[in-house]
C-alpha cells in the first residue's frame, strides 16, 4: 500500500525539480501547500508534473484527467495534500485489484 508520507516526499521532490529555482529548495512543501498561491505553478508546470506522476506511478494516476474534472477555482485552490490523497487512492490495492 502506498503511504501518504512517502507520496508527499516524492511529489515534493518532483515539484522542486519542475520549478528548478533555488528558492523552491527552501520552501517547505506540505499537504497544506497550495500549488497556485504558494508555489506559483503555471500550466506548463502542471503538464510536466502530470508526465512525471504517470512515469512514476503508472497509468492509474491520471493527473491531467483528474484536473480536467475541476473548474478553474478548484484548480487555483488545489493543495498538495489533495494530490497526495488522489495518488494514494489511485494506487491502493483495492483500486488496482
Amino acid at each position: 500500500m502506498t503511504k501518504p508520507d512517502e507520496v508527499l516526499e516524492g511529489v515534493a521532490g518532483m515539484i522542486r525539480e519542475i520549478i528548478g529555482e533555488e528558492w523552491a529548495d527552501d520552501v517547505p512543501i506540505t499537504t497544506e501547500t497550495a500549488f497556485a498561491k504558494d508555489l506559483e505553478l503555471e500550466s506548463i508546470e502542471f503538464v510536466a508534473l502530470a508526465e512525471r506522476l504517470r512515469a512514476h506511478y503508472g497509468q492509474e494516476v491520471d493527473f491531467a484527467g483528474w484536473l480536467g474534472k475541476m473548474d478553474l477555482d478548484q484548480i487555483l485552490a488545489l493543495h498538495v495534500g489533495q494530490l497526495v490523497d488522489f495518488i494514494v487512492q489511485c494506487t491502493s490495492p483495492a483500486r488496482t485489484a
